[in-house]
């Protein structure tokens, strides 16, 4: 097993360099972000989950399956395309939905492994992730680290915690923490700004809660502990412009469409297709292609994701 720690393949760079380059004449215009680097693949499992969250970030659910269940087929031209043009791309995400209830997900995991990729699996670490557990420790056997899942626990306390993710959720996660955390996987925690409270009392909060279960994790340690921005469900969001980065001295490259995409499997082609990232779905308008070559384009920022999350809220799910 090894990385791939090759050089981009000239056929792919350029690819880069035919890309035109953003015309910063018109202040008021939205920002043009190029892709620099295609370092984190994401590939969503799918819309379908165990939970139903309120304010989940792409509306999953256990009846949304507007995304279908990637396969093995669906997914290895991405990873021969990778190959093919020498892409520095090092980690492959896994994103739903839960992607523990994709039928799909260890053999997904596996190949990703079995290719040299570092895998990011995000889950709920909940009855969906446990049915895995024999898998799961195979795997962690044979890849250690390369293995790493973000759970979400939207707050540190059962209370607010179970008003997003249900009754009875709270204690189901706590088992799959425990069990992760007992058996020495590799794993952190994303929460979430939807109470309003101040950055330092979330981790203050976490850090009791981390020292409750044993964890071995760092709640000021931003690798430990990511803190995601809430999205307006409904409404519009600030429009951004190039004068705005300028006044937030916020640099495009750093945008996670700078280095990410991510595949989808869309129910109403039953094929998959190259999205900008992660939240961003469903849109038509912000297709890409078939393949990553293709989905090398600029992205503009108007979408209101843009703004909340990765602009104005300095999130990113890489």
């Amino acid at each position: 097993m090894t990385l791939n720690n090759k050089p981009a393949s000239d056929d792919y760079k350029s690819t880069l360099s035919e890309k035109p380059s953003e015309d910063y004449s018109d202040p008021d215009t939205p920002p043009i972000v190029n892709l620099n680097s295609l370092e984190t693949l994401w590939i969503n499992t799918g819309t379908l989950c165990n939970l139903s969250c309120p304010h989940c970030y792409i509306e999953s659910s256990p009846t949304n399956n507007r995304l279908l269940y990637p396969t093995l087929e669906d997914i290895i031209p991405y990873f021969e395309e990778i190959s093919k043009y020498n892409m520095p791309t090092k980690e492959i995400g896994f994103t739903g939905g839960e992607p523990f209830m994709n039928p799909n997900i260890m053999q997904l995991i596996e190949e990703t492994l079995n290719r040299g990729f570092s895998s990011l699996i995000l889950t709920n670490a909940m009855r969906p992730m446990m049915k895995k557990y024999k898998d799961l420790l195979l795997l962690q056997d044979t890849y250690g680290d390369l293995i790493k899942l973000r759970i979400s626990i939207d707050h540190y306390k059962e209370k607010y915690f179970a008003e997003e993710r249900g009754k009875n959720s709270w204690n189901s996660m706590c088992l799959g923490l425990n069990w992760l955390n007992d058996h020495g996987f590799n794993f952190t925690i994303a929460a979430r700004k939807l109470w309003n409270e101040p950055e330092e009392k979330i981790r203050d909060g976490f850090q009791d809660f981390f020292n409750s279960l044993k964890l071995r994790l760092d709640p000021y340690n931003n690798e430990h502990l990511v803190i995601f921005p809430e999205m307006p469900i409904e409404g519009t969001t600030q429009k951004i412009t190039k004068n705005c980065l300028d006044i937030l001295d916020i640099s495009i490259d750093k945008i996670m469409c700078a280095r990410s995409r991510m595949i989808v499997k869309k129910r109403e082609s039953q094929e998959t297709v190259v999205m900008p990232c992660t939240l961003i779905p469903y849109e038509k308008n912000f297709e890409l292609g078939s393949t990553l070559t293709k989905a090398n384009k600029n992205i503009t920022i108007n979408h209101p994701n843009c703004s909340s999350f990765c602009i104005l809220g300095g999130g990113s799910c890489n």
